[in-house]
């Protein structure tokens, strides 16, 4: 216990002094003379500089560019830098994957695949070989890609449905690292309209891989979407290198003063509504609508030149749904400097989490096909047109399946997007583990020892 004698002790001794109005004026002062040194010190520093999207990207919600053109990726949800690591599977390593590539008789060629709506297939496996987060370990990849051209294979005859699906069946019966995890750590590329579909039993065997597409709501006639919100991605597709690439392209783009229409649509109606309803409207407002009867085949084929010609001569270019969701046309109009309009209710699109499309792109109710669509697009002053004309041209550089040398490109749009799909913890209905770590089948053996065939739901 304290001493009774403390008491008494006075406690003003052991208290800061009051405040008075003199030590109130000082901190004002103070304060004030602090904040005017700190804005003459900003003016006078240079700005930081831009960071590069694999150093530390800014804290915004999208995508930014640097005034050097180098890609600026948000940190929220994707982490402060690309960390990956994707093993390609090589052609040679598992029976089955060359016919995927190159048909039954291996006489279709990757240049020959790399071109039309199915090329991505092709440059994207050719720029990952390349790729600096490329593995050639199995045991320390993130995500493993399984290499095929089947779109092109099956166009050029290299392979028939029923083929295709049986060599996929195959392949993936030789993966154990995709019996491991249930395939949610593989990749498929399937880059036409068809989608996953065109590999008939993808219900089966790869309703969990991330399956990358530009095809966001195709069911191939039957109720179940290839697509999934939640595990695969969205990419753009393949516009034609020629006016993709820095320089002079195929086909330069117009002044908006030099343009002829207010909008155009160049493609066939393949019996689609919207598509028709644009063919009608064309025919009643020819002054502001172009939508010539263009060959895609035969002696009178439309030439790539020509085509682009026809594109770049308009404000606004119409991009409806046909058989899908996605049309070629919404990417290619980036390139001849015309505003997209998308006519395609269901459509997803590449990159939608940091890309705001309602600042480079018009997205149109396909009910509402019309003279009021046309008086609409009127009535937007080419002021408005530019600026988001300008914006586009900013952002294209995520629509082309660039080298990796490019700061901004296709495929670093697709690694970001890949890695927000990395999983620490890879399990399958096939897959046990023990309280070691160990990694064992339904029989117990452990990992290291599966050996293919696996087998498969």
């Amino acid at each position: 216990m304290g001493s009774i004698g403390n008491k008494g002790r006075p406690l003003a001794s052991h208290q800061a002094p009051l405040c008075t109005r003199t030590h109130q004026i000082g901190s004002l002062l103070l304060v004030v003379t602090t904040f005017f040194i700190t804005r003459l010190l900003d003016r006078s520093s240079p700005p930081c500089p831009y960071l590069s999207a694999n150093l530390i990207p800014t804290p915004q919600s999208h995508v930014g560019l640097t005034p050097g053109g180098s890609l600026s990726w948000p940190e929220r949800g994707y982490g402060s830098h690309l960390s990956l690591k994707i093993y390609v599977y090589d052609e040679d390593e598992i029976d089955g994957l060359k016919p995927l590539m190159y048909g039954r008789d291996g006489r279709i060629t990757a240049e020959a695949c790399s071109k039309g709506q199915w090329g991505t297939q092709v440059k994207i496996h050719k720029l990952l070989l390349k790729s600096r987060y490329r593995t050639r370990k199995k045991e320390e990849a993130d995500l493993f890609f399984v290499p095929a051209y089947v779109k092109c294979v099956r166009m050029m005859g290299g392979l028939n449905d029923e083929e295709i699906n049986q060599t996929y069946v195959k392949v993936i019966s030789q993966m154990p690292y995709f019996r491991r995890s249930g395939g949610r750590d593989h990749i498929f590329v399937f880059p036409s309209g068809i989608g996953a579909h065109i590999f008939r039993s993808w219900g089966t065997y790869i309703n969990r891989s991330i399956i990358l597409t530009p095809e966001g709501d195709r069911t191939d006639k039957k109720d179940t979407s290839s697509f999934n919100t939640w595990k695969d991605i969205i990419i753009p597709g393949n516009v034609d290198d020629r006016m993709t690439k820095t320089g002079a392209t195929l086909v330069q783009p117009l002044p908006l003063s030099k343009r002829k229409y207010l909008a155009n649509y160049l493609g066939r109606a393949q019996g689609k509504v919207g598509r028709l309803q644009l063919i009608k409207l064309s025919k009643q407002f020819p002054d502001k609508l172009e939508s010539p009867d263009l060959k895609f085949s035969g002696p009178d084929k439309l030439g790539r030149i020509e085509y682009f010609e026809h594109l770049r001569n308009a404000k606004f270019c119409l991009a409806p749904r046909g058989e899908s969701s996605w049309s070629l046309r919404s990417y290619e109009s980036y390139f001849v400097e015309c505003v997209p309009v998308i006519l395609s209710d269901q459509v997803e699109l590449p990159f939608q989490n940091v890309i705001d499309y309602s600042q480079i792109s018009i997205k149109w109710p396909s009910t509402q096909i019309g003279p009021q669509l046309l008086d609409y697009l009127e009535s937007i002053p080419d002021e408005d047109i530019e600026r988001m004309i300008a914006r586009g041209r900013q952002l294209r550089c995520l629509l082309v399946y660039a080298p990796e040398v490019k700061s901004c490109s296709a495929l670093h749009g697709i690694l970001w997007e890949l890695q927000r799909k990395v999983r620490e913890f890879h399990q399958s209905a096939e897959t046990f583990w023990l309280h070691n770590g160990s990694i064992v089948n339904r029989n117990l053996v452990e990992f290291s020892n599966w050996k293919p065939p696996m087998l498969l739901p």
